[in-house]
């Protein structure tokens, strides 16, 4: 069985994603497909002998949504594979990639023909666009909105509604229920068109979700109006079904922005990688792109650099601050033969290392899939919260009908009314926010745990650990603050506490060890002498020359 999170682009709503989990678990050989609306991203348990990522990326796209693979930063992307942004909340698609045969450094533009096809496959969906990512579909939404708010207040002030205003005339002679006509349907069809390829998308995936409920309402009450303006005389509900998408595209608007912003943490986690690495390639220093690194590359690495990827040291020797892996403090010494992990910071020295695991395989890499199963994983609440809104939608447009009944039938009020309060139910009914709050909480619990050092199996731990009281940690020097400060100072009769820091801070200023920098830091302000002989006694501390002594 195998593991693997795939991105999901284009999902309108919290129940969108369960009807992909729907028809991805029909596929031969898929035990187990969890979607993150919030993330826009799938994590699948499939058996590669039965089915592969191909098939499992040909059902997203049979769905309605467009799915480019594996969700991998750039830079830590296999070599010559194409990058998939993760977290696909803010950053841009890329429509080509950096890849290289044999030691040539230059990034060549990947064809287009991959990439291309996928979106040109995608692109009678209209909507938000199958390819877009989060910001993209965030800026969309907004524009969606302001089209309609700016459309929707001619339409108010023109309707009964706006009653107590005196509009001019309708332009170039047309009548009013045209100029109305006119004035909606430039309100509601572009701006209310990513619900109707939802609603679509959710019928022919078997669910029922807001896209339905907003078609239902917008979309009835839009047909009868332009149906009683051109074709039977009746009434018009143009400006309640104008008003009401205003309302619901601003809340779609917020709540995208919210899922985009709930992305930064593990963007922030695959960002520690550097994007550039140091190669030697023929003999020569080339700096290239870290998904270029190769296995078996010798990487050069220098003070202050960020290692790329995970090797092991061939000649050199330094000290390699891995509190990003470990917590720990204090920096770890390495020479030749020693381990290094990708994304942790060379503190002081310069060496040379083969490169072991790249792309996919280093160790950041399987912690930002840690994070991101954790994030696609359902807590027992949402699985009781995604039941519930499933038949809540059904409910919804149960009492819409109902109300229509009662109120048109049975009490007597006007078809006007009637519409207006069946619309209304249509939409307030909606359970969707019942579908977000829960991976929405996941999203950000699981994300800020990351970006504290704090990993998250799956959401029933996270659940779980609402429950916790006492807190035990295995060892000492776990919790720190990220760098050694000196606390205190013992010093012996006949010496006073500044004496020995001077001294002390005076021999350390010919040395960069993170020990040293403490002394320094606490020495700040005092006087300190010029020294010369400076000694570094590996493991033993320093030794120098102040005043000949």
């Amino acid at each position: 069985m195998k593991n693997t999170v795939v991105e999901i682009r284009g999902l309108l709503s919290a129940l969108s994603a369960r009807g992909v989990e729907k028809q991805l678990l029909r596929l031969p050989g898929v035990k187990k497909a969890e979607v993150n609306y919030v993330a826009g991203s799938a994590t699948v348990t499939y058996d590669e002998a039965t089915v592969d990522l191909e098939a499992i990326k040909a059902r997203i796209h049979e769905c309605g949504y467009h799915c480019s693979g594996e969700q991998l930063p750039r830079h830590v992307c296999d070599p010559g594979d194409p990058p998939t942004e993760a977290g696909a909340v803010s950053m841009p698609v890329h429509d080509g990639h950096a890849s290289h045969t044999g030691h040539d450094d230059t990034a060549h533009p990947a064809e287009h023909g991959e990439h291309t096809g996928a979106k040109d496959e995608m692109a009678h969906e209209m909507g938000h666009g199958g390819s877009m990512d989060m910001q993209a579909m965030v800026r969309d939404m907004r524009n969606r909105f302001w089209v309609c708010l700016i459309f929707s207040l001619p339409i108010f002030i023109y309707s009964p509604m706006g009653g107590l205003f005196e509009p001019p005339a309708p332009p170039f002679g047309l009548r009013l229920d045209l100029w109305l006509l006119l004035l909606a349907s430039i309100a509601v069809l572009w701006p209310s068109w990513p619900f109707f390829v939802a609603a679509w998308r959710a019928l022919k995936n078997g669910v029922l979700n807001m896209a339905v409920l907003v078609v239902l309402s917008v979309g009835t009450g839009y047909l009868f109006s332009v149906g009683s303006t051109l074709f039977f005389p009746g009434v018009q509900f143009f400006e309640a079904v104008a008003v009401l998408l205003v309302f619901i595209l601003l809340g779609h608007w917020l709540e995208m922005r919210a899922r985009a912003g709930a992305s930064d943490a593990i963007r922030s986690l695959m960002d520690l990688a550097p994007p550039k690495a140091t190669v030697l390639r023929d003999g020569q220093e080339r700096e290239v792109p870290t998904a270029e690194v190769l296995k078996d590359d010798i990487v050069v690495i220098r003070p202050g650099n960020k290692i790329p990827v995970d090797g092991e040291v061939l000649e050199g020797e330094s000290l390699v601050d891995e509190s990003m892996l470990t917590g720990e403090s204090m920096p770890v010494e390495k020479k030749p033969g020693d381990k290094v992990i990708g994304a942790t910071i060379n503190k002081s020295g310069s060496f040379r290392y083969r490169a072991t695991k790249v792309g996919s395989d280093t160790a950041l890499a399987q912690i930002v899939k840690l994070v991101q199963e954790a994030q696609n994983s359902k807590a027992p609440a949402q699985l009781l919260a995604d039941k519930a809104s499933q038949w809540l939608v059904v409910i919804a447009i149960v009492i819409g009908l109902l109300t229509f009944a009662v109120w048109f039938w049975w009490i007597g009020q006007s078809l006007l009314l009637a519409v207006t309060l069946t619309i209304t139910v249509f939409v307030i009914a909606c359970p969707d926010a019942l579908g977000l709050a829960t991976p929405m909480a996941v999203m950000v619990g699981t994300g800020l745990g990351a970006r504290n050092g704090i990993l998250f199996k799956n959401a029933s731990a996270l659940e779980d650990a609402t429950r916790l009281d006492i807190v035990v940690f295995d060892k000492t020097g776990t919790l720190t603050m990220g760098e050694p400060q000196v606390v205190e100072v013992v010093v012996v009769a006949g010496s006073t506490e500044e004496a020995v820091l001077a001294l002390a801070g005076t021999v350390e200023q010919g040395s960069d060890h993170p020990l040293a920098q403490a002394i320094q830091s606490k020495a700040e302000g005092l006087q300190l002498d010029p020294l010369t002989g400076f000694t570094n006694m590996e493991g033993n501390g320093a030794r120098a020359e102040i005043g000949g002594k």
